[in-house]
């Protein structure tokens, strides 16, 4: 028969390389990575067979079986799955659809291979070329009379063709392995990789005897899930958790379950130990399997489980749907509903008893997955003082270190949960006197701390959540307070710091400047009222309004948002979305205490060149501007006026 030459996928290409050449110390996983795939194949082809049985009539047992013939380094795993076809082929096992694949592989370039993640790709077929020199898929459809047959070494191009061998339906994967490579036949090495990694198979997977053609089944071909837990050992979960995962990591936490009552159903599920590549994919898809009474059913139920929890990994198991149940109606049905919420309800609860139990080894998953958690805050009002109470912020407080105090003393002493804090601890760390619990949100925790915005809540010892997280602005707009106590932007309204308690004696000193001060004098009080008065006629309509500001204790100037108006990092958010066609106006407020403030106030006072004190207004909301991010609107005239006036200042005038 003709074959067709085909090229892979640029990003496959590239892949194959790196599984090759790189990837020695995970040689042997190409064995559990072929057989987890021909699992799958059963599995599917068994939910199939609910409405079309004569697709099995003629075979109705499912397994897995593995030849080794020594004489031509061959080994073959075969399966009666549901099998593919000449387009099956070539899409499955010649391209990679996943979003971001290219990106994906850019990572192990750069990162010198490290492939804890390439199953999470699906990819795990491609494994077969670090032992192989080619390899030979045949595969007949079940219900299609047609078998193909693909062939690749693995160098950038591929074959499909028509074959005439008689295969009965699924897909037989022959291995021409590589010199050096001949371990891999034999049958106790065989026995050993499909003990430790597919025992929890659950279907049988049988080495054939050369000699006498007979099987030895290697797995206990049951479902794990199914199993008693003082029965299953970690390695065991840990192995399960590799083939739905289809990772090389081991899983974070592990809740294995059966529910009997009203409704009965089982679950096994994982959460894993580091980020899934997809995990901020646009669908915000779960990877959870769903299965009816030991059938798999589907991996695409959107009402298993939440968006919010798209991390877990695992299988759940139903008792109560039925096994004819479709896909479309799987959304809809109430069982499904109530297995959502009492999940939720199961993994929440032991995510807070980790927080509660293992701060530090909890801070590690949030890292990971709180950016995803915090959408349930946005989304799911039933559980949102749940995901409260779970939720961890980094703060202006050092970390590790509670604010108030140098460290060893007992308001200074270390906090644990990997230097993130959460809303209980930080209303019982409030400063006497504060009343609302303080945010800033933008992109970097780092710029933030250095954001002008903090410098009196800094001087009062106050702490201030930084919120770097997309998700931050927007479940905030739908969570006003928490115990009571409202959450207030630090970039928007007034800050009213009198109220609250200084941190230690001398630091009211030091917030002070940002204050009218008791021991300044009436006259200037006045000059700085003609230097606001000034700057408001200057700027006109490119600001809201112009004032003295209380937050300020270093730096001269910063903008910040009215009352009423969006929090600034929002807006900016949306501006980029083009949710919104204009921002807002701002307040600019100026340090009544800064010595270019007192400056200016005095040439104001004095009578100072016009012009000049013109452009020394604009230079200051263009350098707020600066400081938040942003770009003077006009850059030429910006630089032409600062170049003016540090020119006029070294001529001393």
């Amino acid at each position: 028969m003709s074959a067709e030459t085909l090229s892979f996928q640029a990003e496959v290409s590239r892949l194959l390389d790196i599984v090759a050449n790189s990837l020695y110390s995970h040689k042997e996983i190409f064995l559990r990575e072929l057989i987890s795939n021909a699992s799958d194949a059963c599995d599917r082809l068994r939910y199939a067979a609910i409405a079309h049985p004569d697709l099995i009539a003629e075979d109705p047992e499912f397994k897995i079986r593995i030849t080794a013939e020594k004489a031509g380094r061959r080994l073959t795993i075969a399966d009666n799955g549901i099998g593919m076809n000449r387009d099956e082929l070539v899409e499955n096992l010649g391209t990679i659809a996943r979003s971001g694949t290219a990106a994906f592989v850019a990572q192990l370039e750069d990162a010198e291979a490290d492939v804890s993640q390439i199953g999470q790709f699906g990819v795990g077929f491609y494994s077969a070329f670090m032992v192989a020199d080619s390899v030979e898929v045949t595969s007949r459809k079940a219900g299609e009379d047609q078998v193909w047959c693909w062939r690749s070494d693995g160098k950038g191009s591929f074959e499909v063709s028509e074959s005439d061998r008689e295969l009965a339906r699924g897909t037989e994967i022959a291995l021409t392995l590589k010199k050096g490579e001949e371990g891999f036949l034999a049958p106790e090495e065989i026995r050993r990789i499909v003990t430790t990694y597919s025992d929890h198979i659950a279907i049988p997977i049988v080495l054939a005897d050369q000699a006498t053609g007979a099987g030895e089944t290697l797995n206990q071909a049951s479902a794990l899930w199914t199993r008693p837990k003082s029965e299953i050992s970690e390695e065991q979960y840990r192995e399960f958790y590799h083939h739905v995962s289809h990772g090389f990591d081991d899983p974070w936490l592990h809740l294995h379950f059966k529910a009997e009552g009203v409704i009965e159903y089982s679950g096994l599920l994982f959460v894993p130990a580091s980020r899934p590549f997809d995990l901020f994919h646009p669908e915000r898809q779960h990877h959870v399997k769903l299965y009816v009474k030991r059938v798999f059913i589907t991996d695409d139920c959107a009402g298993l489980v939440p968006p919010y929890l798209r991390f877990l990994r695992g299988v759940i198991d139903s008792e109560d749907l039925p096994l004819n149940v479709s896909r479309e109606m799987l959304q809809a049905n109430p069982v499904i509903a109530k297995i959502r919420k009492a999940v939720v309800k199961r993994v929440l609860g032991e995510l807070k008893r980790k927080a509660e139990q293992a701060p530090d080894d909890y801070a590690v998953f949030w890292k990971n997955f709180g950016a995803v958690v915090k959408e349930g805050l946005y989304e799911d009002e039933a559980q949102r003082a749940v995901i409260l109470e779970l939720a961890r912020f980094q703060s202006t407080a050092a970390p590790g270190e509670e604010p108030g105090g140098a460290p060893g003393t007992e308001a200074g002493k270390p906090a644990a949960g990997g230097g993130l804090i959460g809303l209980k601890d930080y209303v019982a760390r409030m400063r006497e006197g504060q009343e609302a619990i303080y945010y800033i949100s933008g992109d970097a925790p780092d710029s933030l701390r250095r954001s002008p915005q903090l410098e009196g809540f800094r001087a009062k010892g106050v702490e201030v959540l930084l919120l770097t997280d997309p998700v931050d602005d927007f479940w905030l707009s739908v969570v006003p307070a928490y115990d009571d106590k409202p959450f207030k932007s630090v970039t928007r309204g007034a800050a009213d710091l009198d109220g609250i308690e200084a941190q230690r004696p001398g630091d009211e000193d030091q917030a002070g400047a940002a204050r009218e001060t008791p021991n300044q004098t009436p006259g200037e009080a006045g000059e700085l009222d003609s230097l606001i008065a000034f700057v408001k006629l200057t700027l006109k309509d490119k600001v809201k309004d112009v004032r003295l500001s209380k937050r300020l204790t270093e730096s001269p100037v910063c903008l910040v948002a009215d009352e009423g108006d969006l929090d600034m990092h929002l807006e900016r958010v949306l501006k980029q979305h083009h949710q919104i066609d204009r921002a807002s106006q701002r307040i600019l407020e100026v340090n009544p205490g800064h010595p270019l403030i007192r400056g200016l106030a005095e040439r104001v006072a004095a009578g100072g060149s016009a012009a000049d004190l013109e452009d020394a207004a604009r230079l200051l909301l263009d350098q707020a501007l600066i400081l938040e991010g942003e770009s003077p609107p006009d850059p030429v005239a910006f630089t032409r006026r600062l170049s003016h006036l540090v020119a006029r200042g070294l001529a001393g005038g």
